[in-house]
This record gives structure tokens, sequence and C-alpha cells, in this order.
């Protein structure tokens, strides 16, 4: 399962006895196991802190997180994080980056190597399998790290804006491959995005969070059949509503 609980979730960043900064205020929230959630706000507003103390990665000064029940003090293998930097060992080949969590976890290599197969052949990059990170393309880049996020079976997948250094080429393909990854893997992702159109082609929950301190603003359930148009009038009428949110949380 992948059932997400955060209750009254605060962080504060203090950078000396005088001077600190509210990153997140009584974040409350619910995700249900296998749903699709982006989070959209202006820059600063917290969505990355909030995604790193759902990893495990950070903690609130108040609140709690729970996954399926069990509260989150620390990193674990149920959730697998992807940054928006490639985050990959460069000394290492494609296979041996994505065998690199159950390694940790004590699997004999010749059996995560037969694992990493599966996760490469599920981002197409079993070809590469003996290629470096520098051989590369950024848009294959990415594909390893999701891979290698998938390959210790995480109920959740945690996506700090994944695609966000790519063009937007690249950028539209992978985020169809990330999709048909969720349908077969049925696992629960949550997204951070700046791009309104990434959140409404992908989620089925849009959170959109207020400027600093970032406060959950509204959540927009997007009703929209799969697969999507990018352009379908519902799509640009629910595009446009969040957009005029976000200009007046940038206003202020």
């Amino acid at each position: 399962m992948g059932k997400v609980k955060v209750v009254n979730v605060s962080r504060r960043f203090i950078k000396d006895k005088d001077t600190s900064t509210l990153a997140l205020d009584n974040i409350s929230m619910e995700v249900d196991d296998k749903e699709f959630v982006c989070f959209v706000g202006p820059s600063g507003c917290g969505k990355t802190t909030l995604l790193r103390i759902i990893s495990g990665l950070d903690s609130p000064d108040e609140g709690e997180v729970y996954l399926d029940g069990i509260k989150i003090e620390s990193p674990g293998p149920d959730r697998g994080m992807v940054f928006q930097e490639y985050s990959l060992f460069p000394w290492k080949s494609v296979a041996d980056n994505v065998i690199f969590g159950p390694r940790m976890r004590g699997i004999k290599k010749k059996d995560a190597l037969e694992e990493a197969e599966k996760y490469l052949e599920l981002v197409g990059l079993q070809q590469f399998r003996h290629s470096f990170p520098y051989e590369l393309s950024g848009g294959m880049k990415q594909r390893v790290a999701i891979a290698r996020a998938l390959a210790n079976e995480p109920s959740v997948l945690l996506m700090d804006e994944p695609f966000g250094a790519l063009d937007a080429q690249t950028r539209n393909i992978l985020q169809q491959e990330l999709l048909d990854i969720w349908k077969k893997k049925h696992i629960t992702i949550l997204f951070v995005t700046h791009s309104v159109d990434e959140a409404v082609f992908l989620a089925d929950k849009i959170v959109l969070m207020s400027a600093r301190p970032g406060k959950i603003k509204e959540v927009i359930n997007v009703d929209l059949p799969r697969p999507r148009e990018r352009t379908s009038p519902e799509a640009n009428v629910l595009r446009d509503r969040i957009l005029k949110s976000l200009l007046k949380e940038q206003n202020k």
C-alpha cells in the first residue's frame, strides 16, 4: 500500500538566534493508495521541504507524517526519491546505479542485477546497462534515476521537479512514460512541479500551495479522462484557473 497522511506539519529554518524562516505552516492532507498527486505553488513555498519530510530526509518542527499508519521518522525503502538533479554515481554503470539500493539492503549482486533488468526494461534502457552517466542524455539519466528509485520496490515514489531541466519535447515524452510506469507498478506518486501544464496532464489531484509560509490553499480533483489531451477545452479551463490562483499568490 501507499497511503500518506500529513498531520499539522510545520517547519521553520533558523539562520541564527534572531533570524528564522517559516517554510511550512500547519500542513494537513491525505493521499490515497495508488494516487498521483502534484504539488504546485510559488517558488519558496515549501513544496520540496514537504517532500523531504515525507521521504524522511528532513523532520518537521511540529506535526507528524504517516505511511500506511506508521509514523515516518527516517528514510526507508518504502519511499523512493527522484530529484531534479540526476544524482547518479558517475563512476558506476547504469546497472550498478540501479542496484545500489538493493545492494545496500544486503541483496546479492547477481540477484540484484537480475531484478535491475526488469526496471531497465521498464524505462527502455536495457541496452545501455553497461554505459556510464556521462554517455547518456539528460532524459536517459533521469530514466536511470527513476529505475534506481523503483528498484527498492517502494510503495510511494517522491519526485521533486524531475523533468524541470529537460527540453520541452523530452519532458513531454517522459511525462507519458511516467504515467505508463505508474499504471504498471500501481504505486503512489507525489510530484512537485512548477509547470501547471505538467500537473494538469499527470495528476489525479493537484495541491495548490500558498506563498511562504507554505499552506495548502486548495486541493483540486482532476476529473479529466485518461489519456488526456493537453489542449482540450477542459484542460485549458483548469489550467487557467490554476494560473490565476498562482498569480494571486505570487503578487503577495
